[in-house]
Parts: structure tokens; C-alpha cells; sequence
């Protein structure tokens, strides 16, 4: 996947024909609420069940393919997120490549829910490079439920990008992809091998631990855990802690839920020494985003300034603090 290009008129021509006509932009879930919840299921083209790989490759106009994969919690509250991207979706590209954050971006766009409550507890889409990412997003099922445990099946997601992905970037120059998962509740306690066979369908016996999965999948990907203000959980010490014994200062909290594609581009453009942070601040004040700036600034001034992007790289903190960025 990954072929095509990006076009804004394209883009802002659908949000005005589906506004225009009082089309929801998720139409795949307002149609699944009016049927029967036991009929809920995830798009076919979301549908991990059988899943070879999803594949970001290198194309004649896409050379120098970079993976950047987004999965959305999306129970409860934390539905108004991928609505918030969707939102932004061309202003996240703009940044990406207009801005030359990346030569070539292919985002692929996912769902997390609940395996042992939810109808469809995860759906994951394709690498996109052009206008095929909206759709996708669209597509996702907002399923909106949740088992109310304080946890979600992040696990699970993790297991189908660490197994279940195949990247050029990865496999012909040994740069790793960028992975954000955007929620606000602890992994399971473990990633159980029942939630595989029935969701991905690998026929796996035993449960796996969640530690093992995590350092697996960041062999290959920079794993982002991204805790907007969305929910009662926010300033939870256990979910803090639990996100920063696996992922370290990958684990970031964001102010504002609104500023999710401005923290996203410019986590990418810093992982990439293509910007500094305070080079990526004054590219979302030239945009428009003050307010996210800030939000972002705060967010971004302790991570790691530079993509383990070889076998042999090492990330580097910032060591930039947002107290002398000016956000007038």
C-alpha cells in the first residue's frame, strides 16, 4: 500500500459535500448504531482477523517510505479523538511533508477497544500516502464501550504491529517506524493467547506478558503512548506509572486532546532531525496553532530530540525546556 498523493481540495471537498447533506463523517458507525449490537463488526478493511502484514512500501513516487501508525482508543470519551484527527487530518499532512518533516509519510490509522467486552476490540487499516487515509479514518468504528476495568487491550494492538507489520524502512535502511497510541488506561495484564486466536487468529497456546510484547514491538517501531485530557484519568499516578515502566519518556501527556496532529507531526519531525522543537513550535504558530504550541511544547520537551533510526542509533533527550519558547 502507500501509493497516491495527498489533496487538499479533495479532502476539504468531502468535508463540505458530507456537511452539506448532514452525512456524519464516521458514517460506518452511525450506520452500525442503528442495527443490532450483535451484528457490530469492523469494516473488512480494518479487520485484523487473518491479517498477513500491513505493509508500508517504497514506491516510484514514494522512495524513501516512512511508517507513522496511529491507534485510537476508542472507548468511552476517548471517541472524540479520532474526530479531532479526522478534523486536522490536512494540517497534520501539510506539517508532515510540506514542512519536510518526512519525504514520504504512509499513515496507517487503527482502533482499540475491549477484547473481553467489546464487539470489535481492534481494527487496523493499511499504509496510506494519499487522500485513501481519510476514508480510513472515517471507517474506524467508534464503538464507544469499554469493560470499565481501567484497562483496554492496548496489548493487543501491540502484538499485531509487532507481528504483524512488514516496513521497507525497516527492512532496506533499518529505520524504525513511528508508532502513537492515543488513551487513557492500562494494558491488560496480560496479552492473552485467547484474545489472539479470536481477534488476529494466530493459533498461539500460551498468554504472553505485556513487558515482552512491548520490548518486541520497539525493535521496529518508536512506540509513543499519548494520554490526552480527555477522561478522569489524566493525573492517575497508576496509569502514569504503568505507561512509564514500559515506554520510559515515550510516554506523554497532552493538555489539550485538539492539539493530537500538531503533537504527532512534530514528534515525527523531531525524531527525524529534520526540526528542533522550537523550530516546530514557530511552524504551528505560522499555521495558525498558538494554542497547540503551547500544549505541544509542553508535551515534547523531554522526549528524545532524535529516531533510533539504525541498528546502531541511540536516542538523545531534547534537552530543550519549553521555559524560554516564547508561545505569543
Amino acid at each position: 500500500m502507500g501509493y497516491g498523493y495527498w489533496d487538499d481540495n479533495t479532502y476539504l471537498a468531502g468535508k463540505t459535500f458530507r456537511a452539506a447533506r448532514g452525512v456524519d463523517d464516521f458514517g460506518y458507525t452511525d450506520s452500525l448504531r442503528s442495527r443490532p449490537r450483535s451484528s457490530w463488526k469492523a469494516d473488512p478493511t480494518l479487520d485484523p482477523f487473518g491479517v498477513d502484514k500491513r505493509e508500508c512500501r517504497d514506491s516510484d513516487g514514494h522512495p524513501d517510505s516512512l511508517p507513522i501508525a496511529v491507534l485510537f482508543d476508542v472507548t468511552g470519551s476517548m471517541g472524540a479523538v479520532p474526530r479531532i484527527m479526522q478534523d486536522k487530518l490536512g494540517k497534520l499532512h501539510g506539517l508532515l511533508q510540506r514542512k519536510g518533516y518526512a519525504d514520504d509519510p504512509q499513515i496507517l490509522f487503527g482502533g482499540i477497544g475491549d477484547a473481553d467486552s467489546d464487539r470489535v476490540p481492534l481494527q487496523v487499516g493499511q499504509f496510506e500516502s494519499g487522500n485513501a487515509m481519510d476514508e480510513q479514518l472515517r471507517t474506524i468504528f467508534l464503538e464507544g464501550n469499554g469493560g470499565g476495568q481501567k484497562s483496554e487491550s492496548y496489548e493487543l494492538a501491540a502484538y499485531f504491529m509487532a507481528r504483524h507489520t512488514s516496513t521497507d524502512a525497516w527492512e532496506k535502511r533499518g529505520r524504525k517506524g513511528y508508532l502513537f497510541i492515543i488513551g487513557d488506561e492500562l494494558n491488560k495484564p496480560r496479552l492473552s493467547a485467547r484474545h489472539i486466536r479470536s481477534v488476529i487468529g494466530d493459533k498461539v497456546r500460551q498468554d504472553v506478558s505485556v513487558p515482552s510484547i512491548y520490548r518486541e514491538l520497539e525493535e521496529r517501531w518508536n512506540v509513543y503512548y499519548v494520554l490526552p485530557d480527555q477522561s478522569s484519568y489524566f493525573n492517575d499516578p497508576e496509569i502514569a506509572d504503568h505507561w512509564r515502566e514500559l515506554l520510559g519518556e515515550r510516554f506523554v501527556k497532552l493538555d489539550n486532546p485538539a492539539a493530537v496532529c500538531e503533537l504527532i507531526a512534530l514528534t515525527v519531525g523531531i525524531g527525524e532531525d529534520r526540526i528542533d522543537l522550537r523550530d516546530g513550535l514557530a511552524d504551528l504558530r505560522d499555521i495558525g496553532s498558538r494554542a497547540e504550541a503551547e500544549t505541544v511544547g509542553k508535551a515534547l520537551a523531554r522526549i528524545p530530540s532524535r529516531n533510533p533510526a539504525t541498528v546502531a542509533g541511540l536516542p538523545r533527550d531534547l534537552g530543550t525546556s519549553t521555559d524560554d519558547v516564547d508561545f505569543a
